[in-house]
């Protein structure tokens, strides 16, 4: 019986990128009937303004996920900075759970604490305020309910203003708050905290801080010359990473 959890995050699949989607086909064919659950923390898509959007990309990777979890796994989807308008419909076509975080699992290394990880980047103020804003349900629901053109004008204009406003900030503003990082390992008392966003593939060690234990941050990378994929085990722990063959 397969005793292992798959997580993956910010695969970004989008039209201009079959490669990315044939790596996710794969990546689902090499480990049907291997795992227990896979876990999708966010940003398995690179734009998303909702489950009427009607696309021959969305169309496959439901299929694919489906068939997926019909070996016998169970799917789980998370928000990301990019798809968090994901909702039940889609969901039920993938044959997957929406989780939100953060959301607490319990496994053979002990509690862990999942995240898509932009909550994290606290020093980052305009964005956290710009996800406060989207996040809440009045501006989802007002969304939503406009025309499909309009809210992919806004997507794209949204994605124009972020690539400018990320190209003048520092790397370090982009990046976890290591206060904030500690502050979400005591409050949901889990030494191991595991997400993505950042796209910057480690493992970090958390020494420890007056009572605080020694802790983890496991950051999974984005899916772009390499898939990233962290499996856990029985035996432990692995963050690992396959080469994606371009189209």
């Amino acid at each position: 019986m397969p005793q292992k959890s798959l997580f993956i995050s910010d695969l970004h699949l989008q039209e201009k990128r079959p490669d990315l989607t044939a790596a996710l086909i794969s990546f689902l064919a090499r480990n049907r009937g291997q795992a227990d659950a896979l876990y999708i923390l966010g940003d398995l898509f690179e734009l998303w303004v909702g489950d009427d959007l009607n696309s021959t990309l969305a169309d496959s990777v439901a299929s694919h996920l489906k068939a997926f979890a019909a070996s016998g796994a169970k799917v789980y989807l998370m928000h990301g900075n990019r798809d968090f308008l994901i909702g039940t419909v889609f969901a039920a076509r993938c044959g997957a759970s929406l989780i939100h975080e953060p959301y607490l699992l319990r496994t053979p290394r002990g509690q862990i604490c999942l995240l898509h990880g932009d909550i994290l980047c606290t020093d980052d103020i305009e964005y956290q305020q710009f996800r406060t804003l989207v996040r809440s349900q009045a501006w989802q629901q007002e969304f939503l309910s406009k025309p499909l053109d309009q809210r992919l004008a806004f997507a794209d204009q949204a994605r124009a203003q972020s690539r400018e406003s990320t190209a003048t900030k520092s790397n370090s503003i982009m990046d976890v708050n290591e206060n904030a990082v500690r502050e979400f390992i005591t409050a949901n008392a889990a030494p191991i905290i595991l997400h993505g966003h950042t796209h910057r593939p480690a493992v970090h060690q958390i020494g420890p801080a007056e009572s605080d234990t020694p802790s983890q941050r496991i950051v999974l990378g984005d899916w772009d010359e390499n898939g990233w994929y962290v499996e856990i085990s029985p035996d432990g722990i692995m963050l690992e990473s396959f080469a994606i063959e371009t189209s």
